[in-house]
């Protein structure tokens, strides 16, 4: 008799919506239910009924994508900034008591990293940086086809490396990568760059306070200097960063999300610039930088992603 595959089940929590999936073929997952996150409570019941109804089993594995902190080695989600009230929620353990099978849950950055390696941008890759770029900057480091979280599994959080002795403020650091390249530091950017132009600008006509980065897209798709010159900055801050992980970790692939992804034209340039004045040579060639493929639904690709590693630890 042939025994039934074990089944998969990812779960996507994030600070507006979760959502959870079960894979659709080799590459590509369904989402069974996408739903508002609320209280602790009942998003946790909600959660819980959209499993039950997939009918999982003693063989299940589930992949739970949830921003940090959290204690990967105990599945516990350990009050993380865009989760108020999450405190201490042992997830893993609620999962399997309910429904038995196995639970993992991973930082988000590393799962969507896992998912661009299995199924996207990275697909074939041995050593893999994934960089969020979009709220925050965040990384997920897989090396020799693992998943390395590093000792205390903080390894990856490349938003707190400094890049200059002042700037735009990101991970609690002036001057940091993620205040040059990341939403929040680029909407900064462009209030002190406003301010300081000389000529006219399509960005002037926001109020300073107001300006974001998607304003600076679309300021530079309309051809306005300024918002061209925020980007060629991004893009050089990037290409710093970028050098400096090339030639220490000597990936393969970096794949980089959301803001490159939509931005990569007003981007790209400058931050090849950089990386082909600083970096090896040899390391520079090895290496290719693209955006991420996985799109709005990285998050349950990113959550089954987890549950895959752990059953097929070194398939990508």
């Amino acid at each position: 008799m042939t025994m039934a595959a074990p089944s998969l089940i990812g779960i996507d929590i994030g600070g507006t919506k979760c959502a959870v999936s079960e894979p659709d073929g080799a590459h590509q997952v369904r989402e069974v239910a996408r739903f508002a996150t609320t209280t602790p409570e009942e998003t946790l019941e909600r959660i819980f009924a959209e499993v039950e109804a997939l009918s999982p089993s003693n063989e299940t594995t589930y992949g739970i994508s949830c921003g940090g902190p959290l204690d990967a080695r105990r599945g516990v989600i350990l009050s993380p900034p865009n989760l108020p009230g999450w405190d201490n929620i042992a997830i893993c353990d609620q999962l399997t008591a309910r429904f038995g099978g196995r639970a993992f849950v991973m930082n988000d950055a590393n799962a969507c990293a896992l998912a661009e390696w299995q199924s996207g941008a990275a697909r074939n890759a041995r050593h893999v940086i994934f960089l969020t770029m979009g709220t925050g900057m965040g990384a997920g480091l897989i090396l020799n086809g693992r998943i390395y979280e590093g000792a205390t599994g903080d390894a990856g959080e490349v938003g707190h490396l400094r890049l200059a002795a002042s700037g735009p403020i990101g991970f609690g650091k002036a001057g940091s990568f993620e205040g040059f390249c990341s939403g929040g530091g680029i909407a900064q950017l462009a209030r002190r760059r406003v301010a300081e132009f000389p000529g006219d600008s399509i960005l002037q006509q926001s109020p300073t306070i107001a300006l974001t980065a998607a304003d600076v897209g679309r300021a530079a798709a309309a051809g306005d200097a300024l918002a061209l010159a925020i980007w060629q900055e991004v893009g050089t801050r990037l290409g710093e960063a970028l050098a400096l992980l090339i030639d220490l970790l000597n990936p393969d692939c970096i794949v980089i999300g959301s803001i490159y992804a939509r931005c990569e034209a007003w981007i790209a340039p400058a931050m090849r610039g950089v990386i082909e004045r600083e970096c090896l040579p040899a390391s520079a060639a090895a290496c290719r930088i693209v955006p991420a493929q996985l799109g709005e639904q990285i998050g349950s690709h990113a959550a089954v992603a987890i549950a895959r590693y752990h059953l097929f630890p070194t398939t990508p």
